[in-house]
């Protein structure tokens, strides 16, 4: 049996979630980090769990009812977007939990390679298709804004079924090119979890692989940023054309302010989540590098330095895996909370204020009273 990298010193010891997870220490070491180390990924997991299936069960609520009808392709898409994560949830954090929990090396427990395989194509699959489905709801939205004749006229829900179930099919059958030669998945450090591999970054097909999956992945990270400051552009504007009737601008006001909290968060979310990843990955193919060598630098400044960036690449695989549990809190499960905590509060300042100065102008006409007597 293969020996085990040792456990490295970052923080929580763990990738979590669907985009991988961290490994336990050399043989019986596991024993001192290992017990510690699965609470993290299984917490993960049950988080990303319950809170995808709440948001998935709301949206069916939601679904059915007759009032959300111009609402659905919108439904259908934090549908999708909530299926989608938990499906990576359930499909990869156990194999990860189990690689934990039985003590061994990931070849002791897959020598032919093929778990390793299905290990990869999960986290592309699950890695690109909320990247995507969340450009698509950018887009949906910029067009309801911008456009709303035309989007409602066009944009049925069949387009919106069309077009999710091409997105999902594009993204598996990119997946599957490895299995066709082009790119491979290969173990990770330390040695629990497999991705896309950029040491042979050099060969033509594992570089193609490897590149355009970082650049598919900024692609719709750009996509989704450009449609929601369009979109926040065409509220602001549209807000104060209605300036001129009290009850409408109110309204639109109320309605500018929630959705462009809602999109600066996603916005955040998004870019915090997976720019370091995807701009890591391109860092290390066209330096030709890969931290599936952390596990062999025996030199102590080289492995300083390098155990000092392959705690990066986890740390933004960390990232990564933590997007799959927020996407439904922000994109649905929060919103109405905390947009209505927000109103609340900003209108107890604005009453605040106002009955400071009206008990300043009571005071204030009290000593004019008083002097004039």
């Amino acid at each position: 049996m293969s020996r085990r990298p040792q456990c490295p010193h970052g923080p929580n010891g763990t990738e979590p979630g669907a985009m991988g997870q961290r490994g336990n220490g050399t043989g019986r070491a596991a024993e001192g980090c290992g017990a510690v180390s699965v609470a993290f990924p299984l917490t993960m997991m049950i988080t990303g769990i319950v809170g995808n299936a709440l948001a998935m069960l709301l949206v069916s609520r939601s679904y059915r009812a007759k009032e959300s009808r111009r609402k659905r392709s919108f439904l259908l898409c934090i549908g999708s977007l909530a299926l989608t994560d938990l499906l990576g949830q359930l499909l990869t954090s156990p194999i990860v939990i189990s690689v934990y929990l039985s003590n061994r090396a990931w070849d002791a427990v897959d020598p032919s390679g093929r778990l390793c395989a299905f290990f990869g194509f999960s986290m592309t699959v699950f890695g690109l298709c909320p990247l995507f489905i969340a450009s698509a709801m950018a887009v949906e939205r910029t067009l309801a804004i911008r456009a709303p004749h035309w989007y409602a006229s066009h944009m049925k829900t069949r387009v919106t079924r069309t077009v999710l179930l091409g997105v999902w099919l594009a993204v598996a059958a990119f997946a599957l090119l490895p299995v066709a030669g082009l790119g491979q998945y290969a173990l990770q450090w330390p040695g629990t979890w497999c991705f896309i591999s950029t040491s042979d970054s050099r060969l033509t097909g594992s570089l193609f692989f490897a590149s355009t999956f970082a650049v598919l992945g900024l692609l719709s990270l750009v996509v989704t940023v450009a449609c929601n400051l369009a979109t926040i552009e065409a509220l602001v504007s549209r807000c104060r054309t209605k300036a001129t009737a009290s009850r409408s601008s109110k309204q639109w006001g109320r309605i500018t302010t929630e959705t462009l909290i809602q999109l600066l968060g996603i916005m955040c979310v998004l870019s915090a989540c997976w720019s370091p990843l995807l701009i890591t990955m391109l860092k290390m193919i066209f330096s030709h590098t890969s931290f599936e060598h952390c596990r062999g630098f025996s030199d102590e400044a080289q492995s300083s330095e390098l155990h000092k960036e392959c705690n990066f690449f986890l740390t933004a695989v960390r990232l990564a895996s933590l997007n799959q549990i927020l996407d439904p809190w922000v994109y649905l499960l929060l919103r109405k909370i905390l947009l209505q905590k927000f109103c609340q509060a900003a209108n107890a300042v604005s009453k605040c204020s106002n009955n400071e100065w009206k008990e300043r102008s009571i005071t204030l006409s009290e000593e004019i009273r008083r002097t004039a007597a």
